[in-house]
């Protein structure tokens, strides 16, 4: 399944990954179905949601 990004996090956040929660929360308020998953590549949280076929709705 392919996602697409739509904000990261530093997880050296004294808040730890609770900015990358409060974002994704706020998208999935606006009906994105948005999810906060580690990337330990760079140390970061990322907020991504599943990306929609090109041809979706037709």
């Amino acid at each position: 399944m392919r996602r697409t990004i739509l904000e990261q996090f530093p997880a050296g956040d004294p808040r730890g990954s609770r900015p990358a929660e409060e974002f994704a929360a706020a998208r999935r308020g606006e009906g994105l179905a948005a999810e906060v998953v580690m990337d330990l590549d760079h140390d970061v949280f990322l907020v991504v949601v599943p990306q929609q076929p090109a041809n979706a709705g037709r």
